[in-house]
């Protein structure tokens, strides 16, 4: 049977104690997508959303959002993050944007949390950015893709 890290032997939450672990360099890519609707995506071509400059503000805020990562999700190790980069592409194909984000630190326990959790954030605003313009934006598809360093070395998901 798999012992669970985050249980103590009586069942009880714990975060788990990499104090032992050396620090390695470590790196998480997290992408994530929200589907526009032609309204929407027309506007975002135009720049011509109401609440201003969408890709600056979902890119400060899904940076913001990895720094605060320990904050949202519980047990999670707070972490020296050393780079985080929020990147976003159009899909004229489904009407929809393509959001990545990358994060990096040296620490003893990995980034994955941190880069979805800036692809999250960076979603949500933008859905908060455009919900005037159309209220039927779907975000999808958020998830890892890729994290190096670490004992378990590289995983490729995508």
């Amino acid at each position: 049977m798999n012992k669970f890290t985050h249980l103590t032997e009586d069942g009880k939450a714990q975060m788990v104690d990499v104090s032992q672990k050396v620090p390695t360099a470590r790196e998480a890519i997290a992408r994530g997508k929200v589907v526009l609707g032609e309204k929407v995506f027309q506007a975002v071509v135009d720049q011509n959303i109401p609440k201003g400059d969408l890709f600056a503000t979902a890119r400060i805020a899904g940076i913001l959002a990895a720094k605060k990562t320990a904050n949202l999700i519980p047990l999670c190790h707070p972490l020296p993050l050393t780079k985080v980069e929020v990147d976003f592409s159009l899909s004229p194909e489904d009407k929809s944007l393509n959001i990545e984000a990358r994060a990096k630190t040296v620490a003893q326990t990995g980034v994955e949390m941190e880069a979805l959790t800036a692809v999250s954030v960076a979603a949500l605003t933008v859905y908060d950015m455009c919900k005037g313009i159309d209220k039927a934006l779907r975000i999808t598809e958020i998830r890892l893709v890729k994290k190096t360093g670490g004992k378990s070395g590289t995983l490729i998901l995508e």
